[in-house]
């Protein structure tokens, strides 16, 4: 599955690596995602999905 999160659309971010001599080599900073069971005042029922952390602690102003 892609890294992607299901509500902000949050990707991965490229950066570097910087050691103590200054030497950079790439690296992927993956987004905190987590499988969250939320109840959908939409749907009225259950609904999987893949959220950062970020967006965990604002689902209550979201109101899916």
């Amino acid at each position: 599955m892609s890294k992607i999160c299901c509500i902000s659309g949050k990707t991965s971010n490229n950066g570097y690596q910087v050691s103590h001599s200054h030497v950079k080599t790439r690296k992927i900073q993956n987004v905190n995602l987590h499988k969250k069971k939320v109840w959908s005042i939409k749907k009225d029922c259950w609904i999987k999905i893949r959220v950062s952390s970020k967006i965990i602690k604002s689902l209550h102003k979201i109101k899916l």
